[in-house]
């Protein structure tokens, strides 16, 4: 069997039940800890190539020494990337989020853009980063698409799709709007618990039944 249009519903409700024990991905948990799209934003860059587990920690770091575009600024790049220390790239993300401060502040008026085609605008700022401001941000519609939910949902056969950007399109086409804001925290949950790139634990898997294990060679 397949993930179909006919199923994804249940496939859904499964996976929120399996994972109520499970922790929530850390820009997600930012998103529900600080309800501000400039701190899922800043969060969003510093996820990137990183770990959450990394993530996190780094994250409220920061954010002790700074909550706002402003406080930001007054923070030189040596010290933003003392804090932010280990992340992936930790230099490289301090210049990133200095300049995302000034185009906050002198291209918006101190506020995070609601809309894609604006975020899309700022350095440093892809589809991802995007999707996530608008989802975990503003509670916007978005198809948030990481290494997770690319490989979940081609590997349970809902879509068919070779890169990332192909699979949030199909998936806008194709996923519910009732779904879209959950649909990245729960499979890249489940993607770094039980259906993990390599050697997926497909005898714990509560939606084994639909998967079509499209691309599973070994699995646990």
């Amino acid at each position: 069997m397949t993930v179909s249009s006919q199923n994804i519903d249940q496939v859904i409700r499964i996976l929120k039940k399996e994972m109520r024990d499970l922790p929530d991905p850390s820009v997600t948990l930012v998103g529900k800890k600080w309800k501000d799209p400039f701190l899922v934003l800043i969060s969003c860059i510093l996820s990137l190539r990183t770990k959450d587990a990394t993530t996190l920690p780094a994250s409220e770091r920061l954010f002790r020494a700074a909550t706002t575009p402003q406080e930001m600024l007054r923070l030189k790049p040596q010290e933003i990337e003392k804090l932010i220390y280990p992340v992936g790239f930790y230099r490289t993300k301090a210049r990133v989020i200095l300049g995302i401060c000034r185009d906050v502040i002198g291209k918006f008026a101190g506020k995070v853009p609601g809309d894609m085609d604006t975020l899309l605008t700022m350095k440093g700022v892809g589809r991802k980063t995007a999707n996530l401001v608008l989802t975990e941000g503003f509670g916007l519609p978005g198809i948030c698409v990481d290494t997770h939910v690319h490989r979940i949902s081609n590997r349970l056969g809902y879509v068919r799709t070779r890169t990332p950007y192909d699979t949030e399109m199909m998936l806008r086409k194709k996923l519910p709007p009732e779904h879209w804001i959950d649909y990245n925290a729960l499979l890249v949950t489940w993607g770094q618990n039980v259906c993990k790139p390599v050697s997926p634990l497909c005898s714990r898997c509560g939606i084994r039944e639909y998967c079509a294990r499209k691309g599973v060679e070994k699995s646990r």
